[in-house]
């Protein structure tokens, strides 16, 4: 007996369609968004739209990024701070405590809060037009939905993280200064004489080029999730968890990749 295509087996084994299924899904993804960079520099471009959801995404994000970030700075300034008491090296506090909220801390804060609220939001709202087969009208009518909904979103997304990321980055350090000073008695004047001996611009540009590529990311696969739905409105909600679950891992292993290329091929200050 022969099984059909997607199904199990008599002996449990899945079928080869079945079995492909994550790889048709990680293809359509970067198909998407290799048709996103191409429909970037297509005309015309919408900007009304770009606008409206960069100001939607800025309104649901600007304020809980620069509360988590307090809490953030504050932490890691608190763990190096004890550990350099331990090991005697208090004066290289602030250097070790920045670095790790601008190059770490900072553009993961941004990317996830994108996600879960900006890219959550984008893919609820294409799902329901998919299911409303709203993008089906608009191809029978020659608009491509990739250049007139999803470019504008995945911009906004991305200008967005870039921005956020800055604000993140100064509120970070400050709640981290704050602490170490306040909290572990640290010299106000070690902590920023280590902070400029270790920091470099490289490390400010690295992390703006990780909340972009972050925020491009959070907004491709909100995007892809968004225009598969399945199985109605409950496949619009399942789409939206999947969104944020797909993001949070790729945004993890991207940082993982982007942080060894960095340390591998900028030399740290003084080196």
């Amino acid at each position: 007996m022969t099984a059909r295509p997607g199904t199990a087996s008599p002996t449990g084994e899945r079928t080869p369609s079945r079995a492909l299924a994550p790889l048709r899904e990680t293809g359509r993804l970067f198909a998407l968004a290799a048709a996103v960079v191409r429909a970037v520099f297509r005309r015309p471009f919408q900007f009304r739209e770009f606008v409206e959801q960069f100001w939607f995404i800025a309104g649901v994000t600007i304020l809980p990024a620069a509360l988590v970030s307090i809490p953030f700075g504050a932490v890691i300034a608190l763990q190096v701070g004890s550990l350099t008491q331990q090991l005697g090296a208090q004066s290289f506090t602030g250097g070790a405590s920045v670095l790790a909220v601008v190059q770490q801390a900072s553009p993961l804060i941004v990317a996830l809060l994108i996600a879960g609220a900006g890219g959550s939001a984008i893919c609820a709202d294409l799902g329901s037009r998919s299911i409303r087969e709203e993008l089906d009208a608009m191809e029978v009518m020659g608009i491509s939905p990739v250049q007139r909904l999803v470019v504008p979103r995945v911009l906004a997304t991305m200008l967005v993280a870039v921005l956020l990321n800055g604000l993140v980055s100064v509120v970070g350090t400050l709640g981290g200064y704050f602490f170490n000073v306040v909290m572990q008695d640290g010299t106000p004047g070690a902590y920023l004489a280590s902070f400029s001996a270790l920091a470099q611009l490289p490390d400010l540009y690295i992390s703006e080029f990780k909340a972009l590529v972050f925020g491009f990311i959070a907004g491709v696969v909100a995007a892809h999730r968004g225009l598969n739905p399945r199985g109605g409105p409950k496949g619009v909600g399942d789409a939206v968890n999947q969104s944020v679950v797909i993001t949070f891992l790729l945004l993890f292993f991207v940082n993982m990749v982007l942080t060894a290329v960095y340390l591998e091929t900028v030399p740290p200050k003084g080196g």
